[in-house]
């Protein structure tokens, strides 16, 4: 019954961690609806690996690991700010494509492995996740006491958890896709690609803040 009790518990943490709207959310909701749920979900799934791994360094108490990311911090700022506008602007310049939106067109494996890698590098490189996790850890109670058996489960749950949120909204997408129309999907893009560049910007300027603030001290 522990153990199940334990599970739950990662279960909501992954999905905590995982709703809430931010870059990956929104590309996956944008190629949801260009190439389809498969890619949307790759992309997810790239975030649901990087919350696993953040959340497996929160479970296990590893000490050196937090050290290391809090002490690069900035530097993770930096490189995510860096990817992040990078895609927002391949994501504004893209245009609609009507071929890879046929109800029967099967899903491009580079496509999926690209969006999988994007949501990877997006999340791992966001130093927010692994204090997000510290703080939720914290919220339930648990800690370094927390067994490695309890440890295990609680990562495996974090994993589903994150992982369901991500089928759940590539879904309820598709679900909808084919009522939008190029000129909507157009419109999409060149939102949400401003949305991520003003998501990369804000992770550069606090980025560049640490910088100024350590060489002040």
């Amino acid at each position: 019954m522990q153990q199940l009790v334990v599970l739950l518990q990662g279960l909501i943490l992954g999905i905590a961690i995982a709703a809430p709207v931010g870059p990956i959310g929104l590309l996956c909701i944008r190629r949801t609806i260009e190439h389809g749920p498969m890619i949307g979900f790759a992309t997810g799934m790239g975030a649901a690996v990087a919350d696993t791994f953040y959340g497996a360094i929160a479970a296990f108490g590893v000490s050196a690991a937090i050290g290391f990311l809090t002490g690069h911090e900035t530097l993770f700022r930096i490189v995510g700010g860096i990817i992040l506008l990078a895609v927002a602007i391949r994501t504004y310049r893209q245009s609609p494509s009507a071929e890879e939106r046929e109800v029967d067109a099967a899903p491009d494996s580079r496509t999926a492995i690209s969006g999988f890698m994007t949501g990877l590098s997006l999340t791992m490189t966001n130093p927010a996740t692994i204090f997000a996790f510290i703080a939720v850890f914290a919220g339930f109670g648990l800690g370094a006491d927390l067994g490695h058996f309890d440890a295990a489960t609680m990562v495996l749950g974090v994993f589903l958890g994150s992982a369901s949120w991500w089928l759940a909204l590539s879904s309820g997408v598709a679900a909808v896709r084919h009522r939008i129309s190029d000129q909507g999907l157009a419109l999409l893009n060149h939102c949400t690609g401003i949305a991520l560049a003003v998501f990369g910007l804000w992770a550069l300027a606090t980025g560049f803040t640490g910088i100024v603030s350590a060489a002040i001290d």
